[in-house]
């Protein structure tokens, strides 16, 4: 059996599902109980996670700047 990384399935979720299952991650990481095997795996696939949601704002922050209509100089970010 090959063991499979955690980013291998992230790279074709939607921001709304990346975000949910990070959620789901946190929350299953601050419940405890988890073998220290387990919990690095959950937070390697967290951190896969949360990349993935920022690929998502940032591309959703490229277009925003992009937009017509936009102004300059202005952090879509805030």
């Amino acid at each position: 059996m090959t063991e499979q990384k955690p980013e291998a399935d992230v790279a074709g979720l939607s921001y709304e599902e990346a975000r949910e299952q990070l959620i789901a991650v946190v929350g299953r990481l601050e419940a405890g109980g988890a073998s220290l095997e387990e919990s690095l795996a959950l937070w390697e696939r967290g951190e896969a996670l949360a990349a993935r949601c920022e690929e998502w704002l940032e591309g959703a922050r490229k277009r925003l700047a992009a937009a017509p209509g936009s102004k300059a100089g202005i952090d879509p970010g805030r």
